[in-house]
């Protein structure tokens, strides 16, 4: 489903342990990392694709996470020519996605790459919060540098509503 403007609807996840470190995902069979995202299904809204695709890539269920905040408006991204099918050409540009600020209430063993038959990612890590942005792929930095930037400030707030201190622990 392609909008007007040839751009498909999707969700992207920064999902934040209490250290506010970002979970990063390892595309299987490949080299490149990127947060969890995915299509918006006909008839859903953000958040329930949100969540359908959270429990799809990473095998975490709502109740394993909290809502912190999510992307005012559409951030976009065009996909470079070769990367797009062929029979999409012409026709589709890129994603326009609402990104969604996660925190983890599970436990790191909660994740499961393996919950879905079609597994997205084959690894995963714990990242400082924009480090992301000097792996992703060069197409989709912007669209990372605008949802990292737009979201940062409920990640803090939410720490401060916690009482948790912003020094390292141990």
């Amino acid at each position: 489903m392609l909008d007007k403007d040839g751009y498909r609807p999707n969700v992207g996840i920064i999902l934040c342990n209490r250290r506010n470190e970002v979970f990063w995902g390892k595309r299987v069979n490949q080299h490149s990392w990127q947060f969890p995202q995915g299509g918006i299904d006909q008839g859903e809204t953000p958040e329930q694709a949100m969540y359908r695709e959270l429990e799809e890539e990473t095998g975490l269920r709502p109740d394993h996470v909290r809502i912190l905040a999510r992307t005012r408006d559409w951030l976009r991204y065009d996909v470079p020519t070769q990367w797009v099918r062929r029979d999409w050409r012409g026709t589709y540009r890129g994603q326009k996605q609402i990104w969604f600020l996660l925190r983890l209430t599970g436990r790191d063993c909660d994740v499961r790459l393996r919950a879905n038959e079609k597994p997205e990612f084959d690894a995963w890590r714990w990242h400082t919060y924009w480090v992301p942005l000097e792996t992703v792929i060069e197409f989709k930095r912007d669209v990372y540098q605008q949802a990292l930037t737009e979201l940062h400030r409920f990640l803090d707030a939410d720490r401060r509503a916690r009482g948790v201190s912003d020094l390292p622990e141990g």
